[in-house]
């Protein structure tokens, strides 16, 4: 996808709770991709206008993995908080 493909995407996926801004979004790809977590590459639009798509890596892949199982103990620890005794 290209960038504003991307910044559509999460809208839509999010139900309009992520709504980044297009300076948000580059720089966090252009570190991904010095990361070697996403690859871009220059193609023209049908309308005539150059466009930067990106595309997840391997490397990308297995970042991904990590940061979700971050998330799955990050959202565990919280349910477990709310949840709890803590609030009794």
């Amino acid at each position: 996808m290209y960038g504003y493909q991307i910044i559509r995407e999460l809208e839509q996926q999010s139900r309009d709770v992520f709504i980044l801004q297009e300076g948000t979004l580059y720089p966090i790809l252009h570190t991904l991709e010095q990361q070697g977590a996403v690859t871009s590459y220059q193609q023209t639009a049908d309308n005539g206008r150059m466009r930067k798509y990106y595309a997840i890596t391997t490397n990308g892949q297995k970042l991904l993995n990590q940061k979700l199982k971050e998330w799955d103990v990050y959202q565990t620890a919280i349910n477990q908080v709310i949840g709890g005794v803590l609030f009794e």
